[in-house]
């Protein structure tokens, strides 16, 4: 396993990295989510992210079942706040109040003295990003929490929020969470000069289009069991539309032709990007890991990923 660095901080994360939407604690009970976490540690993954409303709160609970049989100090646990959680006002969102009681609530499902990694789940208009990094920073200076990071920010959003924290003295973001994948690329536009230009890493989630890009949507069909059929998936399916479903087949094909899965052309092409820290994969079985993470050994070469950007840009033929 590689680890690179996360954005301008000496915390090295795994290039791959395991994550706990709707399968920790979710799809997988705790016996089946604690063999897939120690299997993902056995293979050098070290950073595992999760969130206060996965599951409503049993990702984070199994997470740190798995951390009572694993070395605490190779293991670095990502989590974040700001979604819903208890009824009322205060109970969602980026204000000091909810950041510090979802914080504790975090400390105590996972049982741990600090968190590694505590991100904002997504920007919260209706707070001030200085009353936000002012609650951040003070959780790092209760020792509650050692580095932050942010999910869903736009580039913009990074840059305010990276300034009120200097303009305070504070801790700055040295991670970004944004969705990014060969079907969807748009942190290239705009968000990996940012990050890259304030210091800030990358943890890039559905690097696998949900699944489309592994090949077993290409027939438009949704097998049972798959992530598209559980509740809590997007109500869009924004990759199962047919331009989406016929460059996933074209890109299963070059795939083949380099002796690659789908799949693990998939998260090499994410971590082809230096801006790229680590990819999250969501797998829900020990063979889905099995394939998985050799990915991280691979390099793409000029050929194919002239193939592949000639696939991405190339229009449907008319029926």
């Amino acid at each position: 396993m590689h680890y690179r660095n996360l954005g301008h901080s000496g915390l090295k994360v795994s290039s791959i990295s395991l994550g706990g939407w709707l399968n920790l604690g979710g799809f997988l009970d705790d016996s089946a989510s604690i063999a897939l976490i120690k299997q993902a540690f056995a293979a050098g993954v070290n950073l595992f992210d999760v969130a206060d409303v996965y599951a409503d709160g049993a990702a984070e609970i199994v997470l740190g079942k798995a951390l009572k049989e694993l070395p605490r100090e190779q293991i670095v646990v990502a989590t974040k706040c700001r979604v819903r959680m208890w009824p009322g006002p205060l109970g969602e969102g980026l204000s000091k109040k909810h950041i510090a009681h979802a914080c504790e609530a975090s400390l105590r499902r996972l049982g741990v003295d600090f968190i590694d990694l505590y991100q904002a789940h997504s920007p919260d208009d209706e707070t001030p990003i200085e009353e936000t990094m002012a609650a951040l920073d003070l959780l790092v200076r209760q020792g509650k929490v050692l580095h932050i990071g942010c999910s869903n920010f736009s580039g913009k959003q990074l840059g305010a929020a990276q300034k009120a924290a200097g303009a305070m003295g504070g801790t700055k973001l040295i991670s970004s969470q944004p969705r990014y994948n060969m079907l969807w690329p748009e942190p290239e536009k705009s968000l990996f000069s940012a990050t890259k230009r304030l210091g800030v890493g990358n943890i890039v989630y559905s690097p696998l289009a949900n699944g489309v890009l592994t090949g077993k949507y290409t027939d438009g069909q949704i097998p049972e069991g798959s992530r598209f059929t559980h509740k809590l998936a997007e109500p869009s399916n924004r990759f199962m539309q047919p331009d989406m479903l016929a460059k996933a087949d074209q890109l299963c094909r070059i795939a083949g032709d380099y002796s690659m899965t789908p799949a693990q052309q998939a998260l090499a092409w994410c971590l082809r990007r230096p801006e790229v820290s680590s990819v999250i994969v969501g797998a829900t079985k020990p063979a889905q890991l099995d394939e998985l993470l050799p990915a991280n050994e691979l390099a793409l070469s000029r050929e194919q990923l002239d193939r592949i950007d000639q696939a991405l840009t190339s229009q449907p033929a008319d029926s």
